[in-house]
């Protein structure tokens, strides 16, 4: 599915920068992506496509995950076995200071196998200020022989100073036909919704198919649907419990991002084109874009987007949606 990503990164093989930012909208597949480029640079017996042969010590090592001259920085949180016991702190959803601070070691000693050095930052929006800045200086005057592979979804919220540094690697969005045949292919009934509600992306459709997240993308859309008459306090409750329940699998962010989509389809259908994200839901948008002035519109959308901010902060999560949703309700007043 990525083959004309895969191909322009094998051409940067012969002239690499000291680091590439991958970037994409989420559910691409850019980590994976990323991780096979990892996994063929430090191959010591590399098969005709470029790919990592899989058998020699190199690629052993990799599979293992204790690679030498290969180090991962991602949160906390989307390591494994991260469900967190009942009192205890929650895994972090950011990348740290700490963790650029134990990188010092591995990039003074130099490559254990004569060849690279590889850091794998995932995602690379995650980085705090503090390590976004310690990279930084890293990146400034990187040491030799280290390539620092940096995935993204939302590049908007690097440092400028950081992307500047990088050379950009764009993942593109697969055509919807074969995105959906992979989809069906694997197993996922209703592909098409599926697709849609990812935004176009088969990795995100298949995992949100699989995880359960069917019940309260259909309980918020069904609420949204109401419009002025929606029960901002009530969904409020119902989906600070679904957070609950899930033990870390949902997050508030997630239903942020989704609440988005569903402004994005009314934004659509008020200027005359098709829903996006919920196909089905189209003609009850349609009806619901007629009662809001398009200027609300857009400044809802604003708040959201600093709303999508403030849902990676520790905060009250049921005082938190109800001021989202008691927002939106204000939408449909006269």
């Amino acid at each position: 599915m990525h083959k004309e990503n895969w191909l322009s990164l094998q051409a940067r093989r012969p002239r690499l920068p000291h680091a590439l930012l991958l970037i994409g909208q989420k559910g691409l597949g850019k980590y994976a992506l990323a991780r096979e480029f990892a996994a063929s640079l430090l191959c010591e017996n590399v098969a005709p496509d470029g790919h990592a042969c899989g058998q020699c010590m190199a690629c052993n090592w990799f599979a293992q995950g204790n690679h030498p001259d290969f180090r991962l920085l991602q949160p906390d949180a989307l390591g494994e076995d991260v469900e967190t016991e009942e009192g205890k702190k929650k895994p972090s959803q950011q990348i740290t200071i700490d963790q650029i601070r134990n990188l010092d070691e591995f990039l003074g000693v130099g490559s254990h196998r004569g060849g690279l050095c590889i850091v794998l930052v995932n995602p690379a929006e995650a980085m705090n200020r503090n390590a976004a800045n310690s990279i930084l200086k890293i990146l400034e005057e990187p040491p030799a022989s280290i390539l620092f592979l940096l995935v993204s979804s939302e590049p908007s919220r690097l440092l400028p100073t950081i992307r500047s540094r990088c050379q950009a690697a764009p993942i593109s969005v697969p055509p919807t036909e074969v995105a959906t045949r992979a989809l069906v292919a694997a197993g996922i009934s209703d592909a098409e919704r599926w697709l849609a509600l990812s935004g176009g992306s088969p990795r995100f459709a298949r995992e949100m198919a699989t995880s359960g997240q069917g019940a309260w993308l259909e309980l918020l859309a069904n609420r949204l649907a109401g419009g002025r008459g929606a029960d901002p306090l009530g969904l409020a409750g119902e989906l600070e419990k679904a957070v609950k329940d899930s033990k870390g699998r949902l997050q508030l962010k997630q239903v942020i991002e989704a609440v988005q989509k569903w402004l994005v389809d009314l934004t659509l259908v008020k200027n005359g084109l098709p829903t996006r994200y919920f196909l089905g839901q189209q003609p009850k948008i349609t009806m619901l874009a007629d009662m809001i002035p398009a200027v609300r519109l857009i400044h809802f959308y604003r708040t959201m987007n600093q709303r999508r901010q403030e849902a990676e902060q520790p905060l009250n999560a049921r005082l938190f949606l109800e001021g989202v949703f008691l927002d939106y309700r204000a939408l449909f007043s006269r």
